[in-house]
């Protein structure tokens, strides 16, 4: 790794595509930045219905279920900021001119000293709400730096100190995220819904069942760890060139 420990900012956004994403890419550092007095904020661009294998299933109730517990997994996370959803429709996102003022618009509102969000250039990435939530994450902070960007908005220009992209093809940079496994592995938690998808989990899990998520958690990050050298960590590419 090139680098390890940003200087806690004061101000966080992480951008992600779906609920849930953010919490189990960057959960960890995001707890201990917070934990820090860091003002985290999450923004989530799609509403995340199509988060079922249930063909019946209510799909407007599902959209609200999974805003509520994104809102709760913020809150075990230690996030005191904005939980915004943009509510693209799942499986639908693109990254145009729309969802980029969008995008825009909240860096330059939220003032954000690091922004996170999904490597867009990762390679064989089948999931296109993930592509396009990394370019949205890159460039909406170009448009947010720069004034001619939508002056529409009346908001003033934001340029970031640094972006951190998770899930990257090529990782540089490590945060320390020994101490604070359980507290991601908490937040996973709170997305209840996805129980049976994203985490093999049943649909109600017993002690053991959830002893299982939180040493899966704890060995993905010991995992990360050991290639910066570290007991427990989440890996990033670091731009920091904005």
């Amino acid at each position: 790794m090139k680098s390890q420990d940003l200087a806690i900012p004061e101000r966080a956004l992480a951008i992600g595509a779906h609920p849930d994403d953010i919490e189990l890419k960057a959960g960890a550092t995001l707890a201990k930045w917070a934990a820090r007095g860091c003002e985290v904020s999450l923004l989530v661009c799609t509403d995340g219905s199509k988060g079922t294998w249930n063909p019946d299933a209510d799909l407007e109730k599902l959209v609200a279920v999974r805003q509520d517990e994104q809102r709760e997994s913020a809150r075990r996370l230690g996030a005191v900021g904005e939980v915004v959803f943009l509510g693209w429709v799942d499986g639908e996102l693109e990254s145009g001119p729309e969802s980029r003022r969008q995008v825009a618009s909240w860096i330059r509102t939220l003032r954000p000293n690091v922004v996170l969000g999904h490597d867009p250039w990762r390679r064989w990435r089948l999931h296109p709400d993930h592509r396009h939530a990394g370019w949205l994450t890159v460039d909406g902070i170009v448009a947010a730096r720069d004034p001619h960007f939508f002056p529409e908005l009346g908001l003033d220009p934001h340029r970031p100190d640094a972006l951190l992209l998770f899930e990257a093809d090529e990782p540089d940079h490590a945060e320390d995220t020994a101490g604070f496994e359980a507290v991601k592995a908490g937040a996973i938690e709170a997305f209840v819904s996805q129980y049976e998808t994203t985490l093999d989990l049943p649909p109600d899990p017993g002690d053991a069942d959830m002893a299982r998520l939180h040493k899966w958690v704890a060995d993905k990050l010991a995992e990360a760890g050991a290639d910066a050298g570290l007991a427990s960590a989440e890996l990033f590419k670091l731009i920091d060139d904005l």
